[in-house]
């Protein structure tokens, strides 16, 4: 949570006395909060991503299997108020950079450093330096990641490619998301020991593959995916999630255009031309078109494309976009279990 100087108490009014406990018995914070989540850079950029909020959810500290607190917990995530165009400040190694929040709270701001970084995590600050909040020191910190130099850059859609989520099912994911939390969630068999081997793909000195996660799940759920990577042992990476949403819009959690999911990982590759990618999804929303469009964009840097079968109906459909995709030159694998994806991984030399 962010770092601020507590407010005198006998200043408030009695409304406000009474509406900060309503607050904390919902477990709000009507306190500004600024959340920055996993950034990264290469050599001549570094890329800072966040929110500022009016009003968020306090972070959880408990997990229960207990339906009724999910529920609520999960809704919770919902209710938020963006701090619209908030003046914000990013401290890096140092050097201070001023900018502001767009009209929905986010910012992404981008720093191009006069010498290259040194490659992993790295910590950066941000500060709110909106009127009244200056002096409050209203501050949070977050990580950079810097690849280390290696061969393969992953790219990975969350929900339904490692996350079982029955995203084509509204009342099935609906359940899915509001009976269960981070620690009750469930991975697909056998996808962490596959992504674990790819993190591990070709190291040079022992360093990790970067994993960038390009998702149609919304900023509110940054925390929930976070604590699920964390419990499970999945790669650590950088997040690249759909706009934040409020309570009212909570039912269509999830959905997001294909040309926004699209342009989020042309940026990732552009930002690296380096590397060789490997894009991995399902085939239970759009990620076989949108790894098609990747492909012809980017002639010979795709190197092979993953695709869960979650759904036999449109698996015709998908192996001719596959095929098309391997007409490309790219090594693809369309599977229903992951030992298939493993045992494909290996027999092309990307994992061991």
């Amino acid at each position: 949570m962010s770092k601020k100087i507590p407010h005198n108490e006998s200043a408030l009014s009695l409304r406000q006395k009474i509406r900060r406990k309503i607050f904390f018995l919902f477990r709000l914070n009507h306190d500004p909060v600024i959340k920055v989540y996993n950034g990264y850079g290469n050599p001549k950029k570094i890329i800072v991503m966040g929110h500022v909020l009016k009003l968020s959810p306090m972070p959880r500290k408990t997990y229960r299997k207990n339906r009724i607190v999910n529920l609520f917990s999960v809704l919770r995530l919902f209710m938020v108020i963006p701090f619209s165009n908030a003046k914000i400040s990013i401290n890096w190694r140092g050097n201070i950079y001023q900018t502001e929040a767009e009209e929905d709270g986010f910012f992404r701001y981008e720093i191009f450093p006069e010498t290259p970084p040194n490659e992993g995590w790295q910590n950066i600050v941000v500060k709110l330096e909106e009127g009244k909040y200056r002096l409050q020191n209203i501050q949070q910190s977050g990580e950079i990641y810097i690849p280390f130099p290696s061969q393969y850059g992953f790219i990975s859609d969350i929900d339904d490619t490692l996350l079982i989520s029955h995203s084509v099912h509204l009342r099935r994911r609906l359940y899915e998301l509001l009976s269960k939390n981070a620690h009750t969630r469930k991975a697909f068999e056998g996808v962490v020991n596959h992504y674990q081997l790819l993190a591990e793909s070709r190291q040079i000195n022992n360093n990790s593959n970067p994993f960038f996660y390009v998702s149609g799940s919304e900023w509110n759920l940054y925390d929930f995916i976070v604590e699920f990577f964390r419990i499970n042992n999945l790669p650590k990476g950088i997040f690249l999630l759909s706009q934040l949403k409020q309570v009212s819009q909570f039912r269509k959690s999830g959905q997001t255009e294909l040309m926004t999911k699209f342009m989020r990982i042309i940026r990732v590759i552009e930002d690296f031309p380096h590397l060789l990618f490997v894009l991995l999804g399902d085939d239970s929303q759009k990620d076989p078109e949108i790894y098609l469009s990747v492909v012809k964009h980017f002639p010979k840097k795709i190197f092979a494309v993953y695709i869960r079968c979650l759904t036999d109906s449109l698996s015709e459909k998908v192996k001719i976009m596959i095929s098309e995709m391997e007409s490309d030159g790219v090594l693809c694998c369309y599977f229903k279990h992951s030992a298939e994806a493993i045992l494909h991984s290996k027999m092309i030399g990307l994992t061991k």
